[in-house]
């Protein structure tokens, strides 16, 4: 394995700890808060938690994203590092706050206490997700990692005293989420010290511009995925009601587990990627790493689709039978989100926010397009189809734009093929037979052992040769 392929793993390993256990979090606490609050409160609930992903950027013009790109290009220089760190902060602190206090006055609708504490858990997850992207850039996976696990572990201790022992409701779960949010964030600005990084005399208009010329056309791209991966909650709320978008908000769940292997590794990628881009092979690198990527997604989706089933009598309590039928559909919505991501690293390695932003905004017009056309018709299958449809034009519509920049080698009959395979096994998923389940455990479990076998293999050697030197 080449140096970079094995800091590739290094990194997806480390920053596995990061975004496995806080979604193996959501996983625990989803029983809690679907047991625990009536549809209506859980609805609401679900639209507190992803709202946050509007409020960020257009509070923060995605500054955030550029503290990533441009610290891994000034590793090792305290005077460059200082300056980028502190210009973010001064630009994203006092433009958060503006952006809270006219939504507190938005949410006039709830309690004076409950608009508090949204506020103030938006405004730490803003920081929470600032942090963390400092610590990616300065090459502190761990640190990152080790912060959200703190988020994660917050959130289900806080839940299960708040909500379930002191059955505290909507108010509790949200409080939970606050007080999570702000221990993460003060975790890792003493963990990593970033408060030695603040210096108001690195205050630099040309360095603030240089940073939000690189973001701002990631603003565009994020409302635009938000509209992707929430319009759908919105369009059902307002024409099904919040008890239907409850159902829907828990069919996701399992669908979602599949970016916790995506999510993981895109984090890694687009540094390595990024470290990649000027070197003479990065396009037979980009090609071989895709071919990696669609394997290892194409893998866990078989086995989640497998245990499926299984994974929903576990962890949906409550009235939620509607919602498996919207599985089968997301889980091909997710696949198609995993390889766009992936392509989507490539551009953040170039510099080409903007192709991001386009490539975005045409997948979120069909989404909604898509939401407001059938939601009359078919009810909580607009969403899902309208997820798997947007996903799917993101991911085609990247991969063929990437050729103007990027000569990426595509096997695209060995793609058919494996893709054709996992919708038969959502089919067989849907039909809720115990046989047909069954055969689909089986399918899954050899579908990953098969398509990953190489990089099993690796692993496994990987292992074997540091226990021996153990030892």
């Amino acid at each position: 394995m080449s140096s970079r392929g094995e800091k590739l793993v290094k990194n997806t390993a480390v920053l596995s700890l990061g975004t496995f256990l806080p979604k193996l979090a959501v996983m625990i606490t989803l029983p809690i808060l679907t047991g625990c609050l009536t549809k209506a409160e859980y609805g609401t609930y679900d639209l507190i938690v992803n709202l946050v992903s509007l409020i960020l950027p257009a509070a923060t013009l995605q500054i955030q994203t550029a503290a990533f790109r441009f610290l891994i290009d000034v590793r090792g220089k305290e005077k460059e590092v200082k300056s980028i760190i502190t210009n973010i902060f001064v630009f994203i602190i006092p433009t958060s706050i503006i952006a809270l206090i006219i939504m507190f006055f938005c949410l006039y609708s709830l309690s004076f206490v409950m608009r508090i504490w949204i506020c103030v858990y938006f405004f730490a997850d803003i920081l929470a997700q600032a942090v963390r992207q400092v610590a990616r850039g300065l090459n502190d996976n761990l640190g990152y990692s080790i912060s959200a696990i703190v988020n994660g572990v917050g959130k289900i201790v806080f839940d299960v005293i708040l909500v379930m022992f002191f059955d505290t409701g909507l108010e509790g779960a949200v409080i939970a989420l606050a007080i999570s949010s702000i221990a993460s964030f003060v975790f890792l600005v003493i963990k990593s010290k970033l408060y030695r990084c603040i210096d108001l005399k690195c205050v630099s208009k040309a360095e603030l511009k240089e940073l939000l010329k690189y973001s701002w056309p990631m603003v565009p791209n994020s409302m635009s995925m938000w509209v992707v991966n929430l319009s759908d909650r919105f369009v059902i709320t307002s024409v099904m009601g919040v008890a239907a978008n409850a159902v829907y908000s828990a069919a996701t769940k399992i669908p979602q587990m599949l970016t916790v292997a995506q999510s993981t590794f895109t984090m890694a990628w687009q540094e390595s990627a990024s470290i990649a881009s000027k070197d003479d092979d990065a396009d037979a690198y980009y090609s071989s790493m895709f071919k990696v990527v669609f394997n290892v997604m194409a893998g866990f989706m078989g086995l989640l689709i497998g245990f499926t089933p299984l994974l929903f009598m576990i962890l949906i309590r409550g009235d939620y039978d509607e919602a498996y039928n919207q599985i089968p559909i997301l889980f091909m919505g997710m696949f198609f989100y995993s390889l766009s991501a992936y392509l989507g690293g490539i551009y953040v390695a170039q510099k080409a926010t903007k192709s991001v932003g386009i490539t975005t905004i045409v997948a979120a017009i069909c989404n909604l397009a898509i939401n407001i056309s059938l939601i009359h018709w078919i009810g909580l299958y607009a969403g899902s189809i309208s997820t798997l449809v947007s996903y799917a034009v993101l991911y085609v519509y990247r991969m063929i734009n990437l050729r103007k920049s990027v000569k990426m080698k595509y096997d695209h009959k060995y793609m058919i093929v494996i893709i054709i395979a996992l919708g038969v096994m959502c089919f067989l998923c849907f039909q809720r037979n115990f046989i047909l389940n069954c055969v689909n455990c089986v399918i899954g479990i050899a579908a990953f052992c098969v398509l990953n076998r190489g990089l099993i293999k690796a692993m496994l050697k990987k292992a074997k040769k540091m226990l021996s030197k153990k030892k």
